[in-house]
């Protein structure tokens, strides 16, 4: 067991959020479970947080700020945290989604993760045989929060119509994710079109690949491998898939055709289902 008197604060983003827990919380003079009894949880889960056994989700930050008076410190902190815990390889790649003004991603297997629901996020992230699962699963959601702030970037996704059918996660979790895309309709910084069965060649038969736009700085070019990803800033490489995209997105339906499938897939592959007596199960 890990003695919270041996954790180095600048170990790592979740070895700090600890101490500082630990440390505004005696400075409150009380005790884990006292603290646990104001914010509705154990005694042990805030000891594994101190501890850096365990990863604070933002609702857990938020209560801790909220029951110790910390001015936000706990929910500006977890947003670090929670980005520690993602892949190594990733990690430099989510800075720079963080700070893109115009995102645009091809996706030819999976939504795109700005996208994804917790429950499709999950079983994606098993599937790829990821290491603590709800750590990873929190650490997307996190991602997401840029869609939300004051000024977010623009984002236009295209998805080729295979991720509509490919089930993750099941029936519901395939459902609630359809119906979630279906969600960005009025949403005017974001764009989803779908890539049909219908349009055969196309110019991204590599995979999927996303484009970062900057405000002053050269465009980034990602594309991921196994356990891996390339990122790019390199101009010739950076038109051509601007140039790829380009024809992604003549080839594609409109974002309101785009929608008329998506509701479609999700009633015809996802909705309900008569049982084997006739009547409708989910």
């Amino acid at each position: 067991m890990v003695n919270i008197r041996d954790l180095d604060p600048s170990a790592s983003p979740l070895d700090y959020y600890g101490s500082e827990l630990r440390r505004l919380r005696e400075a409150a003079g009380l005790k884990q479970g006292q603290l646990g009894d104001i914010v509705f949880c154990t005694a042990s889960l805030i000891g594994q947080v101190e501890t850096a056994r365990k990863v604070p989700t933002r609702d857990f930050s938020e209560r801790m700020d909220a029951a110790l008076g910390t001015g936000g410190t706990f929910s500006r902190l977890v947003g670090l945290v929670l980005r520690s815990q993602l892949p190594h390889w990733f990690q430099a790649y989510a800075e720079m989604e963080a700070r893109a003004a115009y995102i645009s991603s091809f996706q030819a297997q999976l939504v795109y993760g700005l996208l994804q629901t917790p429950e499709y996020a999950r079983a994606v992230l098993q599937a790829g045989w990821a290491d603590k699962l709800d750590e990873a699963v929190a650490a997307r959601v996190e991602r997401q929060r840029i869609l939300n702030r004051q000024r977010p970037p623009l984002v236009w996704v295209v998805l080729d119509e295979a991720v509509l059918h490919r089930p993750f996660g099941g029936r519901d979790a395939m459902r609630n994710q359809l119906l979630h895309l279906l969600s960005f309709r009025d949403r005017r910084e974001v764009r989803i079109q779908v890539l049909p069965f219908g349009v055969g060649q196309h110019p991204a038969t590599v995979g999927s690949f996303t484009v970062l736009r900057f405000e002053g700085d050269p465009d980034i070019v990602y594309a991921e491998s196994y356990g891996s990803a390339h990122v790019t800033a390199n101009p010739e490489t950076a038109r051509d898939c601007a140039h790829r995209y380009d024809h992604l997105q003549a080839a594609a339906l409109s974002v309101e055709d785009s929608a008329a499938l998506i509701a479609r897939v999700r009633e015809e592959r996802y909705g309900d289902q008569p049982g084997s007596d006739g009547r409708v199960v989910a």
